[in-house]
């Protein structure tokens, strides 16, 4: 069954679609394509941006990176490579390793994340940005607001638009999306830690350990 059409997407308080651009900080291309088509659809000029050291290892990285830049390329958008500085992440994670999901190490990993692409908006004169990271049913919404708040607000003029992108259909649209692209299915949040877990919850399952680089999307039902 398809998800629901697309409702008209609501203009941030403050923001300009004719003169005002939006930086998208993306964690994959699966929970940023609506986001991504939502933006062109209602006209907004955005950029991506692709900071994500918390990702692990090297060859899960570059998978979803790979693969967002597949896409935006796709939509003619432009897309920011930042740096995959994984020392600066575990130092950040140290004592925190231990830490469940959606647990202050979670909390360390946004601010993180965020504080660098509102400096990026700083610098590049963006005057909003979002993130994809909220769509995912997996993620705490208002943690992850809270954080994207927290690193706009050292920033005159830069607001982080915290809107509920699962609402009006998001959620499936977004798995429309990935089934159309064939997007790779990644199966654990990012980290090492998290990717540790998983294993331990699949083999306390009787289920064999994640095997990266091998599910796609669309490849069989959900």
């Amino acid at each position: 069954m398809s998800a629901p059409a697309r409702p008209p997407l609501p203009t941030p308080e403050g923001f300009d679609p004719r003169t005002d651009r939006l930086l998208l900080h993306s964690c994959c291309a699966p929970c940023s394509g609506e986001l991504m088509e939502a933006f062109v659809e209602a006209g907004i000029d955005y950029t991506v941006f692709f900071y994500n050291p918390n990702i692990h290892p090297v060859k899960e990285y570059l998978l979803r990176k790979e693969e967002n830049i597949r896409f935006a390329q796709t939509h003619g958008v432009p897309f920011v490579d930042a740096d995959y500085d994984t020392d600066n992440w575990f130092a950040r994670a140290k004592g925190m390793e231990n830490e469940p999901e959606r647990g202050i190490r979670c909390t360390m990993c946004f601010d993180m994340r965020f504080e660098r692409t509102a400096l990026y908006a700083h610098e590049h004169g963006f005057p909003l940005i979002t993130s994809s990271l909220g769509i995912s049913r997996w993620k705490n919404m208002a943690q992850i607001n809270d954080c994207g708040h927290r690193a706009a607000a050292p920033y005159d003029g830069l607001s982080y638009w915290d809107y509920n992108w699962r609402k009006g259909g998001g959620s499936s649209r977004m798995i429309d999306i990935s089934k159309r692209e064939r997007f790779y299915q990644q199966e654990y949040c990012g980290c090492v830690y998290s990717l540790r877990d998983t294993n331990r919850h699949r083999r306390a399952q009787g289920r064999e350990r994640i095997r990266i680089g091998v599910q796609f999307y669309g490849d069989a039902e959900d």
